[in-house]
């Protein structure tokens, strides 16, 4: 791939498209003015995997044709990655090159890049990784000033650090994000900004306590504790609650509490039918929830935590997915009206589109 394959020109016209389709799928609803973030037209991705292609002693980072034959092109160039994944791209392909160690059987690569200037990546080999491999990988990660993971079949070895510490500007403030390998990250952080600035921006009348269902590391929790007295997040993935944890203390944020369980534990425990010792350190009737903030999957909210959302008076509801996030509006609708709704290009040149909706109560 290189930079002849990218026509930035024909963006603002594929992104309208997108927007036509969706103001038509939405038609059913009374929607607000849409209020569109755009992306950079390149070099936007902070993340990227590619496989690792053999011809001889060379080799090279490949994509896929979708076709019958999966033909494999090379890619000695990747326009809608990051600067930095580019730059560092180039490095490890010289000296992996260079390196029958860290060459032989090696299988895919998966790059994470940040704003703060931190690069990772980690190799995947089909073979297991001894001292030789880890020396020469620590070598290398000095000298090229990239963080190293070295993972096989039941092994993974860290050449260094298995994290970056990313940086987002909210509001007027800089916020630090611990980003672990092999966790989710959004992958297009200037579009994620932007996320976050309009969700904070949006709630800043809302008052009293915030829940968060699905939080992840963190990523919306930290600057809409801005707006709340306390934040209550839940999020199941252990790894996920860890660095949600890092990142609190790392910011010296003080009234978010973190709860590892499934949206219907904690809504069992919020409606007193279970107690959980993973919520021995909370007392939930210490709170006065205003709001909810839900991201959920690709799949959306199943219906009964659709149902749960419909008990708070303000609703903020990211989705990856329009087409679910229509479902589950055609629900929540019938209690609350849509005050503020936005469409965030998270992948451009796909039909991919990324939505914030804002939903208040209808007063009875």
């Amino acid at each position: 791939m290189s930079n002849t394959t990218l026509d930035t020109s024909l963006y603002p016209q594929q992104l309208q498209q997108k927007i036509q389709l969706l103001r038509e799928d939405f038609s059913a609803f009374a929607l607000p003015d849409i209020e569109v973030f755009e992306s950079p037209v390149s070099h936007f991705r902070m993340r990227a995997e590619f496989r690792m292609w053999h011809k001889g002693d060379i080799v090279n980072y490949v994509m896929f044709a979708n076709d019958k034959a999966k033909t494999p092109y090379d890619v000695t160039d990747f326009p809608i990655g990051s600067q930095l994944l580019n730059e560092k791209m180039t490095l490890l392909r010289d000296a992996l090159n260079n390196s029958e160690i860290l060459r032989k059987k090696i299988y895919q690569v998966e790059f994470l890049t940040t704003q703060s200037g931190e690069a990772m990546v980690t190799l995947v080999y089909h073979k297991q990784l001894d001292d030789n491999w880890l020396a020469t990988a620590q070598a290398l990660s000095q000298e090229i000033g990239l963080l190293i993971i070295g993972r096989s079949r039941g092994q993974k070895v860290a050449a260094s650090r298995d994290y970056v510490v990313e940086t987002m500007q909210v509001a007027g403030k800089t916020w630090q994000y611990q980003q672990i390998e092999s966790g989710f990250t959004q992958p297009n952080a200037v579009v994620c900004e932007k996320m976050l600035n309009w969700a904070v921006n949006h709630s800043r009348d809302h008052g009293g306590d915030l829940l968060e269902l699905y939080c992840g590391n963190g990523n919306f929790t930290l600057p809409l504790s801005t707006n709340f007295n306390k934040v209550m997040a839940t999020e199941l993935s252990k790894p996920s609650v860890n660095s949600a944890l890092f990142n609190i203390e790392l910011n010296k944020v003080e009234n978010i509490a973190i709860g590892r369980m499934s949206s219907e534990e904690f809504v069992q425990a919020l409606d007193k039918v279970r107690a959980f010792n993973r919520l021995a350190h909370v007392n939930l009737d210490d709170y006065n929830f205003s709001t909810i903030f839900v991201d959920p999957p690709r799949a959306g909210m199943d219906p009964y935590t659709t149902s749960v959302t419909q008990r708070f008076d303000n609703i903020i509801y990211i989705s990856c997915n329009p087409t679910t996030l229509k479902a589950n509006l055609e629900t929540i609708t019938q209690t609350h009206d849509i005050s503020a709704f936005a469409v965030f290009d998270q992948f451009p040149y796909t039909h991919h589109l990324e939505c914030g909706v804002i939903l208040k109560k209808r007063k009875v």
